[in-house]
């Protein structure tokens, strides 16, 4: 069945404190929106739904990674819109999670997604455990039994067509879809929460979910290799452009784009670093608008891709191989320039040359041929 992921993060809440939204803030070194989105890598398509006003910084954080969603007035038509996005997509099951709970695991999704092959509907929760008051003015006016009581917890799964039609039938808002599919009469499965699966609500959750994040970097580090392999052919030509750097040359390469073989040798190695193919995939050469583009648009979209599914590139390695230009004046130049794109100090770009001592079809200068390794590291 196919699954759709939806992550409401809309909120202008600011009892989180800070200048702007909590899902904005940095949580060791990323914003707490993205560790959100990394945890869902793989699960199935994304959609992220911001507040009108966050969409470029959506965009800038992500690129084309996720589907991103415009919220509304409240949280339930905030979901509304990206659910109503979805309809006609073939999408089967959909999870429905808050922006300011980066921690979710693997395993809590695992449960819920299961739960939906036996019902329409599933959340997580754990029972309540402390005592309750009910307090009247700051004072203690009496308890409440926590029998049959608990601490709902998202990602909240359901059957599309089912939460589909709860909620253009609800028409109001809603403290969460648990709410609008009970309305519509859904049955609602309870899975075990986590305790680690906390909201983002306080302050001094930065600093628990911080102290998580850590602990779980400490027990497992995610670490990918990646190699990419690109080949262009001479044509007419005074020059040629080589990791982003133009070098002068009695030739230039032939190419749909503007032929950057370098680039497009590393931009494959961080796609094949996270299982998601190569340029072709994501840039057609079909698509006449990208004929003649820039190669730095294609990398550019690989890092963001990388970053939205809560990865960051440790180095790179690029080697050219070509008999003429010669590349030694300019390797720094193309590492700064990869460095620069990247967001990287330059003193993870590696760019360096070889020929291939006259053998083939680079030693016979018909063309250029670069190979590349990328590694990503999990954060």
């Amino acid at each position: 069945m196919s699954v759709a992921v939806i992550i409401v993060a809309a909120g202008r809440g600011t009892r989180a404190g800070g200048d702007e939204p909590k899902q904005w803030r940095d949580l060791l070194g990323r914003p707490v929106l993205s560790h959100t989105v990394a945890a869902f890598a793989g699960v199935g398509r994304i959609l992220v739904v911001l507040h009108p006003d966050d969409m470029a910084r959506g965009v800038a954080l992500f690129g084309g990674g996720v589907t991103l969603v415009a919220g509304g007035a409240s949280r339930a038509e905030s979901v509304r819109n990206a659910l109503e996005a979805l309809d006609g997509s073939g999408i089967s099951k959909v999870l429905i999670h808050d922006g300011a709970r980066p921690l979710i695991s693997a395993e809590v999704i695992d449960r819920v997604l299961a739960a939906l092959d036996a019902g329409p509907a599933a959340a997580p929760a754990l029972p309540v455990s402390d005592a309750l008051w009910r307090g009247v003015d700051g004072e203690v006016a009496g308890t409440q039994s926590r029998e049959g009581l608990w601490r709902a917890q998202t990602p909240q799964g359901f059957r599309f067509g089912d939460i589909l039609a709860a909620h253009r039938a609800h028409g109001g808002d809603a403290a969460d879809d648990v709410e609008v599919a009970r309305a519509a009469g859904l049955p609602v499965q309870i899975v075990a929460g986590s305790d680690d699966n906390l909201k983002i609500t306080y302050p001094e959750d930065f600093t628990r979910a911080a102290a998580v994040l850590r602990s779980r970097k400490e027990r497992a580090m995610d670490v990918r290799l990646g190699n990419g392999y690109d080949v262009h052919a001479f044509c007419e030509g005074d020059h040629v452009i080589l990791c982003g750097v133009k070098v002068p040359h009695s030739k230039g390469l032939l190419g749909h784009s503007d032929a950057d073989v370098g680039m497009h040798a590393l931009t494959d190695a961080i796609y094949g670093a996270l299982a998601e193919g190569d340029i072709g995939r994501h840039f057609p050469p079909s698509d006449p608008q990208w004929k003649g583009a820039a190669s730095w648009i294609f990398l550019d979209h690989a890092v963001k891709l990388a970053a939205s599914k809560g990865y960051r590139i440790s180095n790179a390695d690029v080697t050219l191989i070509c008999e003429r230009p010669k590349i030694g004046p300019h390797a720094l130049a193309m590492a700064a320039e990869l460095a620069r794109i990247m967001g990287l100090p330059p003193d993870r770009i590696s760019v360096k040359a070889t020929t291939s001592e006259r053998l083939g079809f680079t030693g016979r200068e018909e063309g250029i041929a670069a190979i590349a390794t990328a590694t990503l590291i999990g954060d």
